[in-house]
């Protein structure tokens, strides 16, 4: 048997790989230029015109105050920290924004092809009408009903005693800490970790036996149940803080001003109506033989929706929902309009008190920037496992 000659391989100007590499370094080296010309452009610019730069500002105090922020803020912190408030406040935005026009997006998605007119009627209009409407426009609008429509705050409305909603905002009862509700927290993270371990042995148990466990409930179950064992190893504690208007105060509860309610309420009812047609067109994608191979089986409509329809469906879902995502995170900058203090808000006021024009426009860039990448991220690693793979 004869041997074949080895190929030898030419690294050189006649390979494709190294032509291939040598053409990528080269425009990252221009891309690297670039960018150093324009920063070194900027900073001669900014210096002849006796324009201060640098970040040393971030540690100098702040000098002004923030309506609202969830975590321990004053005046005489410095500006890194105010910085800090309005990056929280914006993240509680998205978090917020996301996870209810997800939910709501869904259920009008699902409504749109349902066999009752009124509910088709109701899903239409209503993605018709709020994504027609510009997002600016809704904020300014949910913001004016939220601060004139609403009565003042010694008319207070009263859900069952419990919550309060009035011109200041939504004020609504919450648990009086205690060790308790540290180890329900730590039982739930545990049920998690359980509930996904018992997911994987029975993904493998089907993939080799075929068979498929009963595993809708379970893990829900599980996750219950390790946080009510720790809320009762905690000493079971079971008292809430109920707002209470007293004067011209309300003491209690947790407060929601109503710049969050404005703006939350705004992003979630315009997004939900593109994510609602998302939905309606990666169902409207399953071929119609699998909901009438499900209703053969005896499934109700609801449930094959749930377990036939849906989960095929979601390969075509899940790349337009993460646009949505995206634009929900971007589009909270719009909520400076209606004086709710984001990192734009803070930014601004950065601005006009150090004049540190491109150091508050580059954190702002990387903050949305941060936010946007990591979104879509943790969204093509969950369409990598949503996706049908062919066997």
């Amino acid at each position: 048997m004869t041997k074949r000659p080895q190929q030898t391989r030419h690294i050189g100007w006649r390979s494709k790989t190294f032509r291939g590499l040598f053409y990528q370094a080269l425009l990252l080296s221009l891309c690297v230029a670039g960018v150093w010309y324009l920063t070194h452009n900027t900073l001669l610019n900014m210096s002849a015109r006796g324009i201060q730069s640098g970040w040393g500002f971030l540690r100098d105090s702040a000098g002004f105050d923030i309506s609202e922020s969830a975590i321990p803020y004053d005046a005489l912190d410095p500006y890194w920290k105010a910085f800090l408030v309005g990056i929280l406040n914006t993240v509680r935005v998205a978090v917020v924004g996301i996870v209810a026009a997800t939910v709501l997006g869904t259920l009008l998605g699902v409504g749109r092809l349902s066999s009752n007119a009124i509910v088709r009627g109701f899903c239409y209009a209503y993605v018709e009408l709020f994504r027609n409407v510009p997002v600016l426009l809704q904020l300014l609008m949910w913001y004016l009903f939220l601060t004139e429509a609403l009565p003042s705050l010694d008319q207070a409305i009263s859900f069952g005693g419990i919550a309060l909603l009035s011109k200041d905002g939504l004020t609504l009862p919450v648990p009086v800490w205690k060790l308790g509700h540290a180890t329900a927290g730590i039982g739930v993270v545990l049920g998690l970790i359980v509930a996904a371990l018992y997911r994987r042995a029975a993904r493998r148990h089907f993939e080799t036996t075929g068979r498929q466990r009963s595993m809708v409930w379970l893990p829900i179950v599980i996750v219950a149940c390790g946080g009510l064992v720790g809320w009762l190893i905690g000493g079971a504690p079971s008292a809430w803080s109920i707002p209470k208007v007293d004067g011209m105060l309300v003491q209690g509860g947790v407060p929601v001003t109503p710049e969050f309610l404005g703006v939350s309420l705004g992003l979630v009812l315009y997004t939900t109506a593109f994510i609602a047609e998302v939905v309606r067109a990666g169902l409207n994608a399953v071929a119609h033989g699998q909901s009438e191979a499900a209703a053969s089986l005896g499934l109700p409509r609801h449930q094959a929706i749930r377990l036939v329809v849906l989960p095929q469906a979601m390969r075509v879902i899940i790349p337009p929902m993460t646009s949505q995502y995206l634009n929900l995170t971007k589009n909270s900058s719009l909520a400076v309009a209606i004086g709710y203090p984001d990192i734009v808000s803070v930014a601004n006021t950065s601005l006009n008190q150090t004049g540190r024009a491109v150091e508050c426009i580059a954190i702002i860039m990387a903050v949305y920037l941060t936010t946007s990448l990591s979104t879509s991220m943790f969204m093509n690693w969950y369409n990598r496992r949503a996706a049908i793979k062919e066997r």
